[in-house]
């Protein structure tokens, strides 16, 4: 990984460049936003493949006899259960319940772990897990630069990978991880995405980034794959009800919240049942089994205006029932959409309702997510 600055640039930033990408700052970090159309790159993905350099992601290494235990400590998963080559989402959150961001767990071995944060609160995460691993037999190390990592979504990518790869792919399943060699370079091969797709996420030293990349290209050349940046990544994974940490979840919510709280494991046996921000959590649950104040719910429009983030929503007489999280056009539904906090009297799918888009009320209605679901 380098530094400009513009800020941090992957170990495929030029080839980013080569392909006339459009490049923006996103945590930090020089990444492709586009290489051309969003939405073409967007169907691409649910009818075909779609390439993503997804490097900017924080991963961390912890590893040790007590690994397992510290982790159980650490987030709200009950991670010990893990077999190996699993993985999990999770949380991470704070004494007092709120989230502090959202992980994947990736079991390695019988006494290491991979934890993957977002860009954003990779130092976050990497600081909260190192003070919280004190008094267990357990070491935390900052993998961010030992690692690039490139993902292959949508139909075609198990085609794609199975003439690069001798790894079972049929045997691999959804949240799944085993080291293989992809294009002759070793890699952590996860069933794992943020499309709402099938595909894979592939874990590499970042000397072998390029290679990987075009061996790629080469081999999907033939079935649609094209390069994806982050615009179209962010209207993937919002038809499919993915929740994006800033918008969905922040530190005021708890996952209970967010309507997440089955991420939570109050049954773990480890540690006496004792893990950061439990208590908390205990309280938040109870509050969800009444009536939740707002519940996390999708909106379709009927116009052609875009609800955003922060727009209010509005009822029939106009008084104000929640806020979008998160908006955009949708290429598969051919609307605009939106993810939105709503009072619980509004949560019900058709629900009519209207998000004020400066000063013009536009009308939507409610639906529960996700607001696309693949064929399996």
């Amino acid at each position: 990984m380098t530094t400009d600055a513009t800020g941090r640039r992957t170990p495929l930033d030029a080839v980013h460049r080569a392909l006339g990408a459009t490049m923006t700052d996103f945590a930090g970090w020089d990444m492709p936003l586009r290489y051309g159309s969003e939405r073409d790159e967007h169907n691409a993905v649910r009818t075909r493949a779609g390439l993503f350099d997804l490097s900017h992601m924080g991963e961390i290494t912890v590893s040790g006899p007590g690994a397992a235990e510290a982790l159980d400590f650490a987030l709200v998963g009950f991670v010990s259960a893990l077999a190996v080559g699993r993985a999990r989402y999770t949380m991470i959150c704070a004494e007092d319940g709120g989230i502090l961001d959202d992980l994947i767990v990736y079991r390695t071995g019988e006494q290491e772990f991979l934890v993957v944060a977002n860009a954003s609160n990779a130092q976050v995460v990497l600081d909260a897990l190192t003070a919280r691993a004190e008094g267990f037999d357990a070491q935390v190390r900052d993998d961010r630069d030992a690692y690039a990592l490139i993902a292959v979504q949508g139909p075609e990518s198990v085609g794609i990978l199975a003439g690069l790869t001798d790894a079972d792919l049929d045997g691999l399943k959804y949240y799944a991880g085993l080291p293989a060699t992809v294009a002759g370079r070793p890699v952590l091969l996860a069933r794992t995405g943020y499309t709402g797709e099938d595909g894979f996420e592939l874990f590499t030293a970042p000397e072998h980034a390029v290679a990987l990349w075009e061996a790629l290209t080469e081999a999907g050349a033939g079935a649609g794959l094209v390069p994806c940046g982050l615009s179209c990544r962010d209207t993937l994974r919002l038809e499919a009800g993915m929740p994006l940490y800033g918008h969905e979840l922040n530190t005021g919510l708890t996952p209970f919240d967010a309507g997440l709280g089955r991420v939570v494991r109050f049954d773990k046996p480890t540690n006496e049942g004792r893990f950061v921000g439990r208590e908390a959590l205990e309280r938040a649950a109870e509050r969800a089994g009444q009536t939740p104040p707002r519940k996390l719910v999708g909106l379709v429009a009927e116009g052609r205006r875009v609800p955003r983030a922060g727009y209010a929503v509005v009822d029939a007489d106009g008084a104000v029932v929640g806020e979008v999280t998160s908006g955009a056009p949708s290429p598969t539904l051919g609307k605009p959409i939106a993810i939105a906090y709503v009072d619980a009297a509004q949560a019900e799918p058709g629900t009519r309702v209207a998000v004020d888009v400066r000063g013009s009320h536009e009308a939507a209605e409610v639906a529960a997510l996700p607001l696309y679901r693949r064929a399996r």
